[in-house]
């Protein structure tokens, strides 16, 4: 069985995960490995790429994503989240995001990522991408769960084909999405915890995965999946429409990534 697995550089987790694979005995192939591509790593891809490799222990990635469709600028302050001397984000305003997709199909064609793709990313954002893309993403990554369900987005990505992964699909600390009236209602009816509505919720609807755990029955208990009525699926759909809007996950970039619910400076003006 292929045991997916994914890590991100802020997080720190590479170096543990390559580790883990080691210690595992799990050969590598029954592995698949996503990494992605930090913002300060957006002038050289190829070099943040390396990096990833390095600390994962591992020659190749299965899936190599762009992390956020924002560059930023390291300085004194910091190497990962550096910022102005007023403390805005150090973002390079400048930046076209279509020159480090470029570079992702150079390290795609390389062979060193056997897929590519992109997290965060909008309509808008794909919009424009999709005039220089010579590979299109086949992953598109974002939060994604009944009170941020993006259904324009999913609409346009299953246009493209571009697959739909979600993160955060349980919700956090400070959004309990899981003790929500109608989704407790759905989760008694099948006689099912709430995740598994939630984890089922998207799986039903053709879309990767991705809660986070580091407790050992919780991440068993998420590999639960039920087949849910057409009539339970329309209902958690229709949540964000009904008042319960939320996004969860908004980094203070200063700089507006195109989502109806983001703030800054209008998308088209990048």
């Amino acid at each position: 069985m292929i045991q997916m697995l994914t890590c991100r550089l802020p997080s720190g987790n590479e170096n543990e995960v390559g580790q883990g694979i080691k210690d595992s005995g799990v050969p590598r192939e029954e592995i698949f490995l996503t990494s992605k591509l930090w913002n300060t790593h957006q002038p050289n891809v190829k070099e943040g790429l390396q990096k990833s490799l390095d600390a994962l222990g591992t020659d190749y990635l299965d899936l190599y994503l762009i992390h956020w469709p924002v560059r930023l600028v390291p300085n004194e302050s910091s190497e990962l989240l550096p910022v102005n001397p007023d403390g805005t984000r150090s973002v390079d305003r400048d930046w076209d995001q279509s020159e480090t997709w470029r570079q992702m199909e150079e390290v795609y064609k390389s062979g060193k990522v056997k897929a590519i793709g992109v997290a965060n990313w909008s309509i808008p954002y794909l919009e424009k991408l999709s005039k220089t893309w010579k590979v299109v993403p086949a992953v598109n990554q974002v939060e994604l769960h009944p009170f941020l369900p993006q259904h324009k987005l999913r609409e346009y990505c299953a246009k493209h084909d571009i697959l739909l992964e979600a993160y955060s699909p349980l919700g956090s600390a400070g959004a309990p999405i899981m003790s929500d009236d109608s989704i407790q209602a759905v989760a008694k009816k099948y006689d099912v915890s709430p995740a598994t509505i939630l984890i089922s919720y998207h799986v039903n609807k053709g879309v990767v995965v991705l809660p986070k755990s580091v407790h050992e029955k919780r991440i068993i208990s998420n590999k639960t999946v039920i087949e849910l009525s057409d009539e339970d699926i329309a209902l958690l759909d229709d949540l964000a429409a009904k008042g319960k809007a939320k996004r969860i996950n908004t980094p203070l970039w200063g700089w507006d990534l195109g989502f109806d619910d983001w703030y800054g400076p209008s998308a088209s003006s990048h």
